[in-house]
């Protein structure tokens, strides 16, 4: 028998015929070199069998990808607010204005009033000294950079006090006893895994003791036979040698009571009683990944100061959409209007239920079930949200959902029971159309 893979082109024939074909016109050689090398590479993998529509067009098919970049806008319609494959909060329009001005010559460092050097941080202090209620406030680039900040410049070869019903895990394995561990501070353990008292706290304290640390247990929740210390009752043992820490998770500024999500601690809150308060931009706030310190100005100072606050200072584009988003918050109604994640976790069920009907009436075949969305992102873990889903039955859900994943932009659907479900929630009204293009 003959082996096809005799009969595979060489890259030097391949490359002209495609210059022949005018490729090198719209795609660089080196990408289309690239892409007949792979070409080939395939097909001997294959035994030499020649790709649908001739070789030229499968290396005009791969080389068509290099304009394609791996991070890209996807549709959600999986109901998860805060979904964090997803990116988790997506910002609002003013934040992403913000971000495009951002990216040309900009003021990140100047002082526009006397012409001098300024500093990164002055965009967002004086508007987290408002909304929180703080003396000070410094960002980094993520939470556990500003926890790992914090602690070095309170802890560093000192002892941190924590609760061992709070020292948890975070998203990617990274634990909290590591982080600690990496701030050079000793990491001092009191109470049980469900019960801490304030006096477990107050015995612990010592010569050595510089930190208090408190973590809002975000993505789990603990029941029954439970105690854990309030956090105005843990502040009050801070004194000139000992700060509290209260590590709060989500970054939660206006409450949630009224659409009834509960349990998350307010920023507000813990600054009131006194602790050194740490949060994320990207995940309740609603914007861009960022680690927010706010609390006593020598606090602050302190850990500004420390060189390792350079190492994890936020870029110009985190620091524009985070300044754009913290500026809705000088008014409620402005902040649930405009901030994408408020507005979602506060939709009501009738409007939630209208569009899923409007999208369901594009779709052959749709019908509309009752179902529930979630916070995600590690918010808010007791909460489900009553939806409206859209559900279609294809052939083959395995199929249906690549062909959704191929789409440009792609569609992050869920299956559930043998159905292809599509929650509203969490998409705009523009994409339903899109949507529509791919199902029909």
């Amino acid at each position: 028998m003959t082996d096809m893979r005799q009969k595979i082109p060489s890259v030097n024939a391949l490359l002209e015929s495609a210059e022949a074909a005018g490729l090198f016109e719209e795609i660089p050689r080196q990408v289309i070199t690239s892409s007949i090398r792979s070409t080939l590479d395939a097909a001997r993998v294959w035994g030499g069998t020649e790709p649908e529509g001739g070789w030229l067009a499968a290396v005009e098919r791969d080389a068509h990808q290099w304009r394609k970049t791996s991070l890209r806008k996807v549709i959600n319609a999986t109901g998860v607010v805060l979904h964090t494959n997803l990116g988790r909060a997506p910002v609002s329009e003013r934040a992403k204005q913000a971000v495009l001005d951002s990216l040309e010559y900009s003021t990140l460092e100047l002082d526009i009033e006397n012409g001098r050097r300024g500093s990164r941080q002055s965009h967002l202090k004086e508007l987290l000294k408002e909304i929180t209620g703080a003396e000070d406030a410094l960002v980094t680039v993520n939470a556990a950079s500003a926890l790992l900040l914090a602690i070095n410049s309170i802890a560093a070869d000192r002892d941190t006090i924590i609760s061992r019903g709070e020292l948890v895990e975070i998203g990617g394995s990274f634990r909290l006893p590591e982080i600690i561990n990496k701030s050079t501070s000793n990491l001092v353990e009191v109470g049980t895994t469900n019960r801490t008292h304030l006096k477990d706290y107050v015995l612990a304290i010592g010569d050595d003791t510089r930190c208090i640390l408190k973590v809002h247990r975000s993505n789990f929740i603990q029941k029954g036979f439970v105690t854990e210390v309030d956090i105005n009752e843990l502040a009050a043992l801070s004194s000139d040698g000992v700060e509290v820490i209260h590590d709060v998770g989500s970054g939660l500024l206006l409450s949630l009571d009224n659409f009834g999500l509960t349990g998350e601690p307010l920023v507000q809150d813990s600054v009131a009683a006194g602790a050194t308060t740490i949060f994320s931009g990207d995940k309740l706030l609603g914007g861009p990944q960022a680690g927010i310190i706010v609390g006593k100005k020598t606090t602050i100072s302190a850990i500004a100061t420390n060189p390792m606050a350079r190492a994890v200072r936020p870029d110009k584009a985190t620091i524009a959409a985070l300044e754009a988003t913290l500026s809705a918050y000088r008014d409620q109604s402005t902040a649930l209007r405009e901030i994408p994640v408020l507005s979602m976790l506060t939709a009501s069920p009738d409007e939630i239920a209208q569009r899923a009907q409007r999208l369901a009436e594009l779709l052959p075949g749709a019908s509309t079930m009752p179902g529930a969305s979630s916070v995600g992102g590690g918010s808010f873990p007791e909460s489900s949200l009553p939806t409206t889903l859209v559900a279609i039955n294809p052939g083959s859900c395995e199929e249906m959902m690549r062909i959704l994943r191929d789409n440009h932009p792609p569609i992050i659907a869920r299956v559930l029971d043998d159905r292809i479900v599509f929650d509203v929630r969490t998409m705009k009204d523009d994409e339903f159309d899109q949507l529509a293009a791919v199902c029909s």
